[in-house]
């Protein structure tokens, strides 16, 4: 095992800010069976998907020194994936459009990518909102283990209380979301706040 693979998501950041190349490859093996799954359900080539979630650790890589989290990195790379899933779609798109009839290219527009990022936005300002309302402990738990990366462990220590505290709250939290953003499915507030156990 590397002892990688020990680090927070937040740890490993900080450590791929420091150009170290293991960060990156801890990180990718973490979350690219994930990804993958993510795009391979949308694109329907194993190779297209593939070269997507590719796409985002290299991005990542080069954004290393300016990146800055609002969200945990799960978020960052569900996002991420749905966006370079969202552009080969539009590749996809073009290239099928100009075998179609080359003169109507110019009458293609990118409104359904626009509208999704636009919709994409409007979710995460949803939950973020609902996570607000959450009570005190059970926000900062929450917040520790989605937007930090800290695990059940982790946070168990650093506050002093079990696990089997931290999963309750934690449990508390997921179930207050589902039942506060009834009009979002469940799945994506799953994908979009990430999962950490």
């Amino acid at each position: 095992m590397n002892v990688h693979d020990n680090l927070s998501d937040n740890e490993l950041i900080d450590l791929l800010k420091a150009n170290q190349e293991q960060a990156l490859s801890a990180l990718y093996f973490r979350y690219w069976d994930k990804l993958l799954v993510v795009a391979g359900n949308h694109i329907h080539d194993y190779d297209i998907a593939e070269e997507s979630v590719q796409d985002v650790f290299v991005s990542l890589w080069k954004r290393r020194h300016s990146l800055d989290l609002k969200y945990s990195l799960a978020n960052y790379l569900a996002v991420a994936i749905k966006y370079r899933v969202i552009s080969q779609q539009d590749k996809q798109y073009r290239y099928l459009k100009n075998i179609e009839s080359s003169s109507n290219e110019n009458n293609y527009h990118l409104s359904p990518a626009a509208d999704e990022l636009i919709l994409e936005k409007e979710i995460l300002q949803k939950i973020e909102a609902s996570i607000d309302k959450l009570p005190e402990k059970c926000r900062i738990i929450f917040r520790m283990n989605r937007e930090e990366g800290k695990t059940y462990k982790q946070i168990a220590n650093e506050l002093d209380i079990s696990e089997k505290t931290v999963e309750t709250h934690i449990s508390k939290a997921i179930k207050h979301l589902r039942n506060d953003l009834t009009c979002i499915p469940p799945a994506v507030i799953l994908w979009l706040i990430g999962s950490r156990f």
